[in-house]
């Protein structure tokens, strides 16, 4: 399965520096979040990884050659992007927006097959946006948009699945259902799931491996367990929470406390 290595790497828009010195590795078969503070990096980090960006500093590999060489039909083959912004022709049905994550597969001038067609029904009923294939953009809710993004990203069939923000607009129960399906595309078929999350618990229940980002840098990494307390909470958000053992899968859970129970205090 294919590895995005980071070595120093920096990230500018301009002159403006928003990432430095970020040196990670991706496994098969993890599924890594990543969090941190608004503006901290987290989408950057992810267009970086894709090639959207070219490093200001340091290098990005893909299977140990320069993302920057490999072309980008060989990157899209590869690496699925799910950015936080994404455009949606609002006259395309959900089913041709699923579609559109089979392009890296399209030689020139040629048409989905009947391979590409079972590829996005597969990825539509995995989302649970099966019934909305023929429904048009506009008529749907953010949360099925959201739902039919991922579908598209999975229809891609890649080895990397990079997600910025996959659960907003998402009720609860998607949420999890969602999150819960992504890491078994991790254990059973190996992909490797990079995903920028804001809630902090969210990552902690399914993150194998979590990164905190604070001022353009990694300010944290490692197991839930080494990343989620009260400590570096509070030094990465500048908020007080209480962190707790869940009670039934013993990882870290944080709470927030109100600025008028703080007071109490």
């Amino acid at each position: 399965m294919p590895v995005i290595s980071l070595e120093k790497a920096g990230f500018k828009y301009g002159e403006k520096a928003v990432l430095h010195d970020i040196t990670l590795q991706t496994r098969p078969g993890e599924f890594l979040t990543v969090i941190g503070p608004n503006g901290s990096g987290k989408s950057t980090m992810l267009k970086g990884m894709c090639g959207l960006l070219r490093p200001s500093q340091g290098s990005v590999q893909l299977d140990g050659r320069a993302l920057a060489g490999c072309g980008r039909a060989r990157i899209a083959r590869n690496i699925a992007l799910m950015p936080q912004s994404a455009f949606l022709p609002e006259l395309f049905t959900a089913m041709e927006i699923v579609l559109m994550g089979r392009t890296p597969h399209l030689g020139l001038l040629r048409y989905e097959g009947s391979s590409d067609i079972l590829a996005a029904a597969n990825a539509m009923e995995a989302t649970e946006t099966s019934s909305l294939a023929g429904r048009r953009i506009n008529q749907l809710s953010g949360g099925e948009r959201q739902r039919v993004l991922i579908a598209r990203s999975l229809a891609q069939e890649a080895g990397i699945l990079l997600l910025d923000e996959p659960t907003a607009s998402l009720d609860i129960n998607y949420q999890a259902g969602i999150l819960d399906f992504l890491k078994k595309l991790c254990r059973d078929k190996g992909l490797t799931i990079v995903s920028a999350l804001h809630d902090v618990n969210l990552a902690s229940q399914f993150g194998d491996r979590i990164i905190v980002l604070k001022d353009g840098a990694a300010y944290k990494e490692g197991g839930p367990h080494e990343v989620i307390n009260s400590r570096t909470l509070q030094d990465a958000f500048g908020i007080d929470v209480t962190v707790f053992t869940h009670p039934v899968n013993g990882l870290p859970t944080a709470l927030v406390t109100s600025a008028a129970e703080r007071g109490r205090l």
